[in-house]
């Protein structure tokens, strides 16, 4: 029976403080000043449940994400509550509230709606549970970093640039996300090498696993790296690919340790198969085409311009096929010059038996 006498006489000590307050101050500043006290005394509570439960939060649930929101939910409730209190020791009837929050619920939904869905995709991100504080991730816009702190609102990412990134949690769960090292930190990568079909394959294939292997942050061996229910090999591995128009496309997989030094790990395989192709008989292929002539292409035309023609074209001469000209009017037969192939326009014409007008 003395413990529902306890909030009572809390509450008539606050009224009765509030009373002298108002009567020293004045009414509404009196109340006004009690409220602000009491969100200080919450304030001053919220601080030390946060050091009374900290610990043991942590101990118990796994996630970090999850347990810092506890924290936080623990924080702002009892401010909360202590605002609640505050105003009803004042006199504050919520029953008035409720009908002033009638009329403006429109007004304030459309204002909370980025709010109100931020908080709840936050909620569906800590219950699926997609990434974790400390885990590599990749947007789909190649934006990578460390996820750094996760709330109700948005998540915070300490990119790779050094830079903090902070998304709603809204355009966070739309996004495509690819998570490094959500269980295992070791990326699997490839890299596409075209070599000549006059080139020794297999030698070719040994030099760039040996090139892979040669770098310091590539796993060269070892037990296979199961993943889901496959299973592949831990050592750099080069395979024939495919067979392509200008060459034979080896593709090499290899496995990285750590995620966060995959362009530079790249760029060494890199520069190892470079080393190793060049001092070997493989030549790396690139597009290439040849262009074949005969008597069915046409006519060649040889020279800088001259009348507004071709130098290989003067007027009152045509050039044959091998590219070499014969002066039309010297040998008084415009039609021997020309193509057998093709008759002479007007203007080609007139030019063979006229010499230039």
């Amino acid at each position: 029976m003395a413990s529902p006498e306890v909030p009572i006489s809390i509450a008539a000590r606050l009224t009765r403080l509030a009373e002298v307050l108002a009567g020293t101050v004045g009414s509404a500043a009196g109340r006004l000043l009690l409220v602000v006290l009491s969100v200080a005394v919450g304030v001053l509570a919220s601080k030390f449940l946060v050091r009374l439960i900290g610990r043991p939060v942590a101990r118990r649930v796994s996630r970090q994400s999850v347990a810092q929101t506890i924290v936080r939910g623990v924080r702002v409730g009892t401010i909360t509550v202590s605002l609640l209190v505050g105003l009803w020791v004042v006199g504050f009837r919520f029953a008035d509230l409720l009908l002033g929050t009638a009329v403006f619920s429109a007004v304030i939904g459309i204002i909370l709606a980025p709010l109100v869905g931020n908080f709840i995709n936050g909620v569906f991100i800590l219950a699926d549970q997609p990434f974790e504080i400390g885990d590599m991730i990749e947007l789909e816009n190649g934006t990578t970093g460390f996820v750094e702190d996760i709330t109700i609102r948005y998540t915070k990412i300490f990119t790779l640039d050094n830079t903090f990134l902070v998304v709603p949690n809204g355009t966070m769960r739309e996004r495509d996300v690819t998570n490094y090292s959500a269980e295992d930190e070791r990326t699997r990568r490839t890299i596409d090498v075209l070599v000549t079909y006059e080139s020794d394959i297999d030698e070719a294939r040994r030099l760039i696993e040996r090139a892979a292997r040669d770098c310091d942050a590539v796993i060269d061996g070892g037990p296979d790296i199961r993943v889901g229910v496959a299973r592949y090999v831990a050592s750099p591995d080069c395979r024939l690919h495919e067979f392509g128009d200008d060459g034979v496309l080896l593709r090499l997989r290899y496995w990285v340790k750590k995620p966060y030094k995959l362009a530079k790990v790249q760029s060494d395989v890199n520069t190892l198969i470079r080393e190793r192709l060049a001092d070997a008989d493989v030549e790396m292929a690139y597009p290439h085409r040849h262009l074949v002539f005969d008597d069915t292409s046409g006519i060649a035309r040889v020279g800088g311009p001259e009348d507004g023609r071709p130098e290989g074209e003067r007027a009152g001469s045509k050039p044959d096929v091998t590219g070499r000209g014969t002066d039309a009017a010297e040998d008084g037969d415009p039609a021997d010059s020309a193509p057998a192939t093709s008759a002479p326009n007007d203007e080609e014409s007139t030019a063979g038996a006229n010499g230039p007008t």
